[in-house]
């Protein structure tokens, strides 16, 4: 406990909440980290970089209507395309009857005219015949496409793009060296998906995956054996963060993905995650090492006690010894608990 509670305060001190002494020991025996893309390894802060309008639209309609339909949305990309809109002095348009479709995206009406927001997923849901190659040459770039569409055509797509955080290569490259895998899941097109793990250094992803979808996947990582440690920040990672052994959610993230993670990384720094698992790591070795020193002075001392080396060397230990190793070892095990302070994170 002495150890769990010094290890707990050192953590705090570099940013890293533990809720409970359970997710401190699991830590250092994780074997895969899967991370979610927007927010994690990004900044999060996405800019609206191209805006391309079809069927008689002009970009700034298609500006209006997209930005109108994302205004009661919290994503990221969504607050991107808001901006965006804000910037070029674009009035927005009243929503009604606004519905989430999740892990695809939304719809709204808009003056009597249902619209959608998303992404190929819903198109193909609203079996909308369109030239997916027209992507590509955006995506490769890590630009995330967004589809207008209405009941039977796609109206405009707006890109976004958001940067890889600059510490992220750096962290990636030292979990591979703990020998720990990195696996990277998003709804994203696999284009920008790829496009992102590359700059990364991330080796294994999957792209267009579901919320859902997320929780499926760590399980099956968890069947083949691995302990999981998910890392995410929105809304769409909580079932992930609590099916995986440990769910670390940035601190920048929402409060439902904060409430059901077991660790907590505050201002959404990324190179925490390295920290969180050194501090583990030690907390383990210290926890065994307090472990041995507490049976160790005791092992010794009572075969000597009851008498058992009196009958070959006249050796007896007095009870005043045996109250003194008590003491002794409960010195040893706080003064090596105490030693995690000093420890550089």
């Amino acid at each position: 406990p002495t150890a769990i509670i010094v290890a707990t305060g050192k953590g705090a001190q570099h940013g890293i909440l533990i809720k409970d002494a359970e997710s401190l020991e699991k830590l250092a025996k994780v074997t895969t980290i899967v991370t979610d893309k927007t927010g994690t390894i990004t900044n999060g802060t996405p800019e609206v970089t191209d805006v391309i309008a079809f069927d008689n639209q002009t970009e700034e309609s298609v500006l209006q209507l997209l930005a109108s339909l994302e205004s009661k949305s919290e994503h990221p990309i969504a607050n991107a395309i808001i901006k965006k809109a804000n910037n070029l002095k674009i009035e927005l348009l009243n929503t009604n009857e606004f519905q989430i479709i999740e892990g695809k995206g939304l719809k709204s009406t808009i003056n009597n005219n249902q619209y959608f927001a998303g992404n190929k997923k819903l198109l193909q849901d609203l079996n909308i015949t369109f030239d997916f190659s027209i992507l590509d040459k955006y995506t490769e770039q890590g630009k995330t496409p967004v589809i207008l569409l209405n009941d039977h055509a796609v109206l405009g797509i707006v890109y976004v793009a958001d940067s890889l955080k600059e510490s992220v290569p750096n962290v990636i490259k030292s979990l591979h060296k703990q020998g720990l895998k990195v696996v990277m899941l998003t709804g994203d097109n696999s284009k920008t998906a790829k496009y992102i793990a590359n700059q990364a250094g991330i080796d294994n992803f999957y792209a267009e995956v579901l919320p859902v979808d997320k929780a499926k996947i760590i399980k099956e990582l968890q069947g083949k054996g691995e302990i999981v440690a998910m890392l995410g920040d929105g809304v769409n990672d909580a079932p992930a963060l609590v099916q995986a052994d440990i769910g670390i959610a940035m601190g920048t993230g929402t409060d439902v993905a904060i409430e059901s993670a077991s660790i907590t990384l505050l201002k959404g720094d990324f190179t925490k995650v390295l920290d969180a698992v050194k501090l583990s790591k030690i907390s383990l070795r210290v926890i065994k090492q307090n472990l041995f020193w507490a049976f160790a002075y005791n092992i010794l001392g009572i075969p000597i006690a009851a008498g058992l080396f009196y009958p070959f060397f006249g050796l007896l230990l007095s009870p005043i010894f045996a109250g003194a190793a008590m003491a002794l070892s409960s010195v040893t095990v706080v003064a090596n608990s105490l030693r995690l302070k000093t420890i550089k994170l």
